[in-house]
């Protein structure tokens, strides 16, 4: 009988390797720039999370033969991954696009500090995050940041279409445009950047991580509906309440859900060749519709 995958401590791993990391991006403002946005930064990079992205990084990384220890290019990428997605949060967060008061159980950066700053904080992480990238002497570096911009700037355009999708009848294809961009880009991102640090193809593997970003937000949407605002670590149901496009919305829930289980079965199935150094990351993709918040 095969052992399970211990994903929960392959998880609790990564944060426990990535969190100082982040740490440091915002400490090492703390000689010269202003307490209250280096406290507030730290506050947004430390509040919890499940640090998917980093560990799609790292396990891609691993499953294509690459370096992913502390000291490697796929960390630096992790991190700066992880320093871009928290921006997006603290930002999605804000009273003028989600207006939520709770992130991970906790207050969010504008409730625990004040707009202005929340702002500010999500402008910093976004410097951060290329600077930390852009500071590795490996000449994959700069290819790798250009990556990781293109996708976050899909990121912003799948925001806006968020936000303009709030109480109107979207299409099943303006929908799925919606997920490919606001939280495919990133997972999709996460997986062709470590494929890219070991030296692989990011082009040839970013669609097995858009096919994974897309069941993800799926399956978070999903969750919105059925999942009590405890165990979510914020407001439940808030999505409904906003009118937000989603695709169980237009095809109904089952019907999203099954298309969810369709392309996780087509990732796993594109990762099957990794063999045994793919594990991790095979783990990690059945997390994604395993997972309870």
């Amino acid at each position: 009988m095969t052992t399970p995958f211990p994903i929960e401590a392959y998880l609790r791993s990564v944060a426990e390797r990535v969190e100082p990391r982040l740490a440091a991006l915002a400490d090492a403002r703390a000689p010269g720039g202003p307490r209250r946005l280096v406290e507030a930064m730290r506050y947004a990079l430390l509040g919890g999370g499940k640090r998917m992205r980093p560990a799609l990084v790292l396990a891609a990384c691993e499953a294509h033969g690459g370096d992913a220890s502390d000291g490697s290019l796929a960390m630096r990428f992790a991190v700066a991954l992880e320093a871009i997605h928290t921006y997006s949060l603290v930002h999605d967060d804000l009273p003028a696009m989600d207006d939520d008061d709770l992130r991970r159980g906790r207050p969010t950066v504008h409730r625990a500090f004040d707009e202005a700053t929340a702002v500010l904080v999500g402008d910093g992480l976004q410097s951060l995050a290329f600077a930390h990238l852009l500071a590795s002497p490996d000449p994959a570096a700069a290819p790798l940041a250009r990556l990781l911009a293109e996708n976050a700037q899909l990121m912003v355009e799948g925001q806006a279409r968020d936000m303009a999708g709030e109480h109107a009848r979207l299409g099943e294809a303006e929908v799925m445009e919606l997920m490919r961009t606001k939280t495919g880009a990133l997972l999709a991102v996460a997986v062709a950047g470590g494929a890219r640090c070991a030296g692989a193809s990011a082009e040839a593997v970013y669609p097995v991580g858009l096919k994974l970003g897309l069941a993800f937000q799926i399956a978070d949407d999903l969750l919105d509906l059925t999942a009590d605002a405890a165990t979510l670590g914020k407001r439940a149901g808030k999505d409904a309440a906003a009118g937000k496009s989603t695709l169980h919305a237009v095809v109904g829930v089952e019907e999203a859900r099954r298309r969810a289980e369709a392309l996780l079965a087509e990732a796993l199935a594109a990762l099957e060749p990794l063999g045994p150094r793919g594990e991790a990351l095979r783990a990690l993709a059945r997390f994604v519709l395993a997972r309870k918040k």
